[in-house]
Order: C-alpha cells, then structure tokens, then sequence
C-alpha cells in the first residue's frame, strides 16, 4: 500500500487527467477494431483531420504533387532564354555581373559566358520561350506557368534541399510536405498523407537525406512515408511467409495493447502516435498493393507516361503519384536525381530531361481529363539554378550552382495557366523583376492550399515556428 501511494504522490496533474480520461480511449481502440461497436467514437488511430478548421481563406488546391528536380537543373537551357549570353558565347563575363559576388566553385577562375547549348522556341498561344529537350511539356505550354525570377540562399546541395523543403538551412525543422499534412490532415484512410519517391538518371546523382521529408519537431505522424516503385513498395510492411491477415492482426493488437499499457505509465505522445502509426502499417497491407497494381490502367495511359509497370521510373512514379492522388494523398513529392551539371552538360542534359519530359506532361494531361488539375498543384524545379559562365571541365562544359536567379514551372491549382513570371538580367545572372523568394514561393503554395502562413505555428522551445519563418508574401501575380 505504501508504494501505491507513493506512486500516487508522484503522479502528475496531466498524466492523471489522461488515466480519466483513459476508459474513453479504450473504447475509441474498441470501436477501430470493431466499427459497429461505437461508431460515433474517434479512433486514436483515425486520420489527422488538420488543425486549420476552418481555412483561413478559399482553396483554390486539395494537394500537391512536387516534382523535385534534385542536382539543380540549368534555367538557362530550360526555361530562360537569353539570346544576349549567346552572342557574348565564349567571351570574358563581364566583372559588373560577377565582382564580389558568392560563385561556388569557380573562385579565382577566369569567368567565360557560355551560351544556351540547344535552341529555344516559342510554345502555344502563350507564347513560352521553351527548350528543344522538352518536347512535351512544350506541347502543353498553355497549362504552365514559369516563374523566371526564383532565387534562394543556400549554394550547396544538402542546405538548398534543406531550405527548399523546410524554409531553413537548419537540419531538424520540419518539412513542407509534414507542415501541410499537420495543418490540413488526410483525406485517405489507408494512405499515409505526404508520400515521397525517388529515381535518378543522369551525372552524379547527389544523395538526398531522408530527412528532407522529416516532421521536425512536429509530432512523427507528420512526416513523409518513402514508398519504391520497384521491388517492395515499402520496406518491412509485407508479412513474412505463413502468416495471413487474421495472425498479423493478433500480431498488431497485441503489440497495441502493450504500447497502450506503457502509455498509461508515462503518458507520452509519441506512444499514441506509434499506436495509429502500427493501425495505418496494418491497413496499407491491402491499400499499398492495390496501388502499385497498374494492370487495371488502359494501355494508352501507360504509354502516355512511358511507363509499362514498377520499373523504378520517374515516369511511373509519375502514374503512382495520380493514383495516390485519386486515393486522397494530400502532399506527394517526387524526387529525380541527376540535374548535377558541372561538366559534360549537353549529354547529361539531354539524359534528365528525358527521364522526366514525357511523364510531367503525361501528368498534367491526365489530371486535367479526370477533372483533377484543377484542384490538384503541380511544382516542378530544382533547388537552385546554374551559372551563365562555363565551367571547364573534364568531359566537357557544365555549369556551376547558382542561387541568384532561376526558373521554376506551376501548373493547376488555382494558378495562372500559360503565363511567364518575373525575369533574370540579359545574361541570366540575376533575378531583376518580381523576385521570388523560397520563402515567397511557401507562402504562395500554402495560399492555394487555404492557409494562411502566417497563422499555420507550432510552439517549440518558446518560440512560435512557422514554415516561411518570419518572412514571405503571397506571390499574387502567378494566382488565377
């Protein structure tokens, strides 16, 4: 008796709170592995249904799909079309441009301009100055609008993904992906909420950390889930051989009824999250299979995307990534590495942009026939852009990262469709009018999302954080 009363002495006000209320929790447990027991009850395990409730303003997206151009694709033979550096092809970069300035790895060189290394032509009634490596994405140049004046702070890789993804080059703040699905919760049961994939072609594929789909400091359910659209689609969720659906639910229960336990010692919330997180493993054992089977997809849908089935492609994580979006996966993010272009960039150039030129307009093209483009955001683009001077390098010219000006593509979600945005000097050095910011860009995307970035904070260690940090404007010109 004495050490129960002890143990009473030591119990806090919140954990005590918590065991009163723990015979509701129990029967929220109940109801899940029984709906028709208590049907009216929340689950633990329910989806996140989001913080923001109501939004702040009207959404004009319900999700967004993010193709990442991991390495830093040039804006110069892409998007940004500068017959100025091609006439100045070869010749001394003018010291103006370059003096003082941050070049990543080319200090002490002599600086040559070198020109865009495959013609650019104009596209749809819009008019968009595109390159000849894409093809299909100029053939849909009236769903896309490019903004030509991004530019960003960080000149390496790792802190530029860092940035891109979470509004600082500081590792362990949460991501975009993780702030989005904290401020407006799921739509799917049996899907996590924010998914990433990865594939690569191209020189040197720069690794990208795991933990640029990190939740931070945010609670864990927030971060993203990496699914493979080859092999297992995602590791360890199979069973093993001989043991069916009803043994692996013992397995799940028991397992739950343990952490149930721990948590009324300790009452931690992690251990209520780990809890829903096991309940959704469960339930992507039949959901995640049903997604990577694509034999129910007609065969002019595969070939549009060039893809045949799970080769590992960008092109099906293109067709995965509808499909996710169908089942209601409120941030889907697509990594394809090898834009790394430091030498030998004809021949790199033209392999990245064959990987991803047909299945981004195949995306598009099938969204907007399901009547989902329009609810659905697109972003395609890297972390930052290339030099307009050469870099001499064996195999042949590339080009050096660049922060000061570059290009990214929009297309859906309540964007303006076939329009160009700001612009770069007549060299493609610098951002010169209607400058975006990373933190700009966040603040728009989380605009057509129905929040406000302002008013999406979570309190950690005294400080309110926000993903724009404390700066960012809604670019309201690229809105529809």
């Amino acid at each position: 008796m004495d050490s129960v009363n002890a143990h009473l002495l030591r119990e806090t006000r919140r954990q005590f709170l918590g065991r009163a209320t723990r015979g509701i929790g129990s029967m929220a447990l109940a109801s899940l592995l029984n709906p028709g027991l208590l049907s009216a009850a929340p689950a633990e395990s329910d989806p996140w249904r989001g913080l923001i409730q109501p939004l702040h303003t009207r959404a004009k997206a319900k999700r967004i799909i993010y193709l990442y151009m991991a390495g830093g694709p040039s804006h110069l033979e892409t998007f940004d079309f500068k017959p100025e550096l091609i006439r100045l092809d070869g010749q001394p970069m003018p010291e103006s441009f370059t003096k003082g300035e941050q070049v990543a790895q080319l200090q002490g060189q002599e600086l040559r301009c070198m020109g865009a290394q495959f013609p650019f032509a104009r596209h749809g009634q819009c008019g968009h100055e595109m390159t000849s490596l894409f093809p299909h994405m100029a053939a849909i140049a009236d769903e896309l609008c490019i903004i030509k004046s991004m530019q960003t702070e960080q000149i390496n890789h790792d802190p530029a993904h860092t940035f891109m993804n979470s509004g600082t080059a500081i590792s362990g703040r949460p991501s975009m992906g993780s702030w989005m699905l904290y401020g407006l919760g799921s739509e799917c049961e049996n899907l996590p909420g924010f998914v990433v994939m990865t594939s690569w072609a191209g020189r040197s594929p720069q690794p990208v950390s795991t933990r640029q789909w990190h939740s931070g400091f945010l609670p864990s359910k927030f971060q993203g889930v990496q699914f493979h659209s080859k092999g297992d689609p995602v590791h360890y969720i199979g069973s093993p051989a001989g043991v069916n659906d009803a043994r692996q639910r013992d397995i799940v229960d028991a397992v739950q009824t343990l952490n149930g336990y721990h948590d009324e010692a300790v009452d931690e919330a992690e251990i209520a999250t780990r809890i829903s997180q096991y309940e959704m493993a469960f339930r992507m054992q039949t959901s995640v299979p049903d997604l990577v089977e694509i034999r129910d997809e007609p065969q002019h849908i595969l070939d549009m995307y060039g893809t045949q089935g799970a080769d590992g492609t960008f092109a099906f994580n293109c067709l995965l990534a509808r499909r996710m979006a169908e089942r209601g996966v409120r941030f889907i993010q697509l990594y394809h590495r090898g834009w790394d272009h430091h030498n030998d960039l004809k021949n790199f150039m033209e392999i990245s942009s064959g990987c991803v030129d047909q299945a981004t307009a195949a995306l598009v093209k099938d969204l907007k026939q399901r009547g989902m483009l329009e609810d659905t955001l697109i972003i395609w683009g890297g972390e930052f852009g290339r030099t307009p001077m050469v870099q001499a390098d064996k195999g042949g010219p590339g080009r050096d990262h660049h922060i000061k000006g570059f290009s990214m593509c929009m297309a859906g979600g309540g964007i303006k469709p076939g329009f160009s945005y700001g612009e770069t000097d007549e060299l493609g050095y610098n951002a010169v009018k209607d400058v975006v910011s990373v933190h700009d860009f966040h603040a728009t995307i989380l605009h057509q999302m129905g929040i406000d970035h302002k008013k999406l904070t979570y309190r950690y260690q005294g400080r309110d954080f926000r993903l724009t940090d404390v700066a960012g404007n809604v670019v309201k010109g690229i809105l529809a």
